[in-house]
């Protein structure tokens, strides 16, 4: 098993949603509306520091793991504006409460 770890702006958060629907990723955390910094700069949701970033955190199969970081990768390079998507897979040690 896969810890995947998203990060991208707020406004994406659908797109982010129908890709996770389409690798059967029904169980995740989801932190709306966090501050950040990416390679455009700060995002704290001011007027001096505007936007926001959602992070996606999900513990999903090796096979899955890779097909969505596949299908992220894609989505970030198709527009200049995705540059900011940041994803990660991190190994689990241990579990509570996932079927394996």
């Amino acid at each position: 098993m896969k810890l995947i770890h998203i990060t991208f702006r707020f406004q994406y958060s659908e797109d982010i949603d129908k890709m996770l629907d389409a690798h059967g990723v029904a169980d995740y955390a989801r932190y709306a509306m966090v501050q950040g910094k990416d390679i455009d700069g700060k995002h704290f949701g001011t007027k001096i520091f505007p936007g926001n970033f959602t992070v996606v955190q999900a513990i999903v199969q090796d096979d899955t793991a890779d097909g969505l970081m596949k299908d992220l990768d894609v989505f970030r390079k198709g527009k200049r504006a995705r540059y900011h998507l940041r994803a990660a897979v991190m190994p689990i040690e241990a579990t509570v409460g996932y079927d394996e």
